[in-house]
């Protein structure tokens, strides 16, 4: 008797079956998968494409275009060399004449051009200069080059090679994505902690002062990991610092305008920026010289490939062809700071 009343409470709780899950599904989905998560989405899905289309388009297929090449060659030979080299299709090089032997190495080594072509007196070799440490990809864009014109051997001296920890010259190139993305995460951490706009001037002021501060730990991380821990980069602690802290410090204050501006959405403009746009363009695996025209001419305006170009010079060229790189940073550093002080400007009747 009291089994046969526990069965019926257990089929009475139990219930004749499951509902319908239809209604409830549909309504679990509205609220799970809100039209603000589907936007968001969206946007994801936008900026992964615009990744792969960047990266892919950008090392597709890489060939020179317009490559900075001094010439050396006796006589009215040089004239006509320099003639034969620029006409050649599609235009790979971009010839200039050098006095001698002696102002066509100091030229590479000043990165006024990427490397020196010697002209061998007698039908003897002619002799490639060219420094590896600004990127191996160019060296052997030229050596194929120079294969395809059938004008002889050529015989390549390497004038500065990449340090024996720096393999293919990429350590510069990964210091500046490092601190790239440290820099705008950074500023996204603080928009996610905080609000992306902040309620006061002090308070844009106070995060500014944060990620200034951060910058310079970041700088100094990166400097000890290139150079006293895997000697990548030895010999150049100080400017090091200095050049990863400013750069860090670009990427932040730009993502924090961004923010400041747009809101969330800005976080997605400084990926868009920094990683999309501004990693292949960077110079770093690929030179500007052998990237597509887009790329080519949007890379140095960015902190990837300013910063790549700082790092690069001052670690193996004494610091050569560097004005234009300082300037880009320093612009997008204070553009940064200039943009989120007077957006908070701006809002402050509001606030109060």
């Amino acid at each position: 008797m009291s089994d046969g009343k526990h069965r019926a409470g257990r089929e009475d709780s139990n219930g004749p079956g499951p509902a319908p899950a239809g209604p409830a599904f549909r309504q679990d989905l509205r609220g799970a998968v809100t039209p603000r998560a589907v936007i968001l989405l969206l946007g994801v899905l936008i900026l992964e494409m615009a990744f792969v289309v960047s990266f892919i388009g950008a090392f597709h297929s890489p060939r020179p275009r317009n490559l900075p090449l001094a010439v050396v060659a006796p006589g009215q030979a040089q004239a006509r060399l320099v003639a034969e080299l620029n006409s050649l299709p599609g235009e790979p090089l971009d010839a200039r004449a050098a006095d001698s032997a002696s102002e066509a190495r100091a030229m590479v080594l000043d990165r006024r051009v990427d490397a020196a072509l010697l002209a061998g007196p007698g039908g003897g070799p002619d002799r490639l200069l060219v420094a590896t440490a600004g990127g191996p990809a160019a060296v052997q864009s030229l050596q194929a080059v120079f294969a395809k014109t059938g004008g002889g051997s050529v015989v390549v001296d390497d004038l500065r090679p990449p340090s024996p920890s720096d393999g293919r010259a990429l350590a510069g190139f990964y210091l500046v994505l490092g601190v790239v993305v440290g820099g705008y995460l950074a500023s996204a951490a603080l928009s996610a902690s905080y609000g992306a706009r902040p309620a006061s001037p002090n308070r844009t002021s106070v995060r500014l002062l944060a990620l200034a501060a951060l910058s310079v730990v970041s700088g100094l991380g990166g400097a000890v990991v290139v150079d006293p821990v895997f000697h990548a980069l030895p010999g150049h602690f100080g400017a090091l610092w200095g050049i990863a802290t400013l750069i860090t410090f670009a990427a932040a204050a730009a993502g924090m305008a961004f923010q400041v501006l747009l809101g969330t959405p800005g976080i997605a403009l400084s990926v868009l920026l920094f990683v999309v746009l501004g990693n292949p363009s960077a110079g770093g695996v690929y030179p500007t010289t052998l990237l597509p025209p887009f790329w080519a001419a949007i890379g140095q305006a960015l902190p990837n490939g300013a910063g790549v170009t700082l790092v690069r010079n001052y670690s193996y060229f004494g610091g050569h062809q560097t004005s234009t790189a300082w300037w880009v940073l320093s612009a997008w550093a204070a553009g940064g700071v200039l943009i989120s002080s007077l957006a908070s400007l701006r809002r402050r009747p509001a606030a109060g």
